[in-house]
């Protein structure tokens, strides 16, 4: 992704915030002939240890068998996944003067992987309740209670696999250069929409806001 160097995350543990906040993603892979193939699905982010920023970050998931992706991933194993984050526009009015344009502010993270298939139905099952514990943990009772005849035949209808990142970025455009404009954005997305109110919280989070009137006492 295009990442000037005030919107990069300078904390490994911001992007896995993003992954587990917003777990639906964007796979992308090339198909046989040569062109993007995007596959939009939730991912499951395995735990990692955020004191280590040499630790394995690990993302699972699945696509239905007929969705040829799962062929694309065993061929070419490298491909990218794609997180959005909260994002909404901004208004130039949060400027204190008029020579100013609107921008839209967003998180993002981007994930090269590294895929492996997963065959074995019993690692596929482990992984599925994986991904009810990240949306519906007693639904997993429910999976179990219909037995083991329906689960054989629902895991043959997937293709599992494992997502090994090998490099991770993340952006997070708040506006991080323009700390005049800090106070006003971040009385604004606080009477906002839901994604609104959840960048306010993230300026809160990087301290944006205290910055800024640190920046005008001086």
């Amino acid at each position: 992704m295009y990442l000037p160097a005030q919107f990069k995350a300078k904390e490994r543990r911001h992007a896995l915030d993003v992954v587990r906040a917003y777990p639906f993603a964007s796979l992308i892979s090339v198909d046989d002939d040569g062109f993007p193939f995007v596959t939009h699905i939730p991912l499951h982010l395995e735990p990692v240890d955020e004191a280590d920023d040499s630790a394995p970050i690990v993302l699972l998931g699945h696509v239905a068998k007929p969705n040829p992706h799962w062929r694309y991933l065993r061929d070419r194993p490298p491909a990218l996944v794609s997180f959005l984050g909260p994002h909404a526009y901004m208004s130039p009015k949060v400027y204190p003067d008029l020579a100013r344009v609107p921008t839209w502010n967003y998180l993002s993270v981007d994930c090269k992987v590294q895929a492996t298939l997963i065959d074995e139905p019993e690692a596929k099952d482990r992984l599925l309740k994986k991904l009810i514990g990240d949306h519906e943990p007693p639904y997993a009772q429910q999976w179990r209670d219909l037995g083991p005849e329906f689960a054989s035949k629902m895991l043959m209808g997937i293709v599992a696999f494992e997502l090994r990142v090998t490099q991770l970025d993340c952006k997070l455009k708040l506006n991080q250069h323009r700390p005049e404009a800090h106070a006003a954005m971040r009385a604004a997305y606080a009477l906002g929409t839901e994604n609104e109110r959840a960048l306010g919280e993230w300026m809160d989070k990087l301290g944006l806001q205290s910055k800024a009137s640190s920046e005008q006492a001086q």
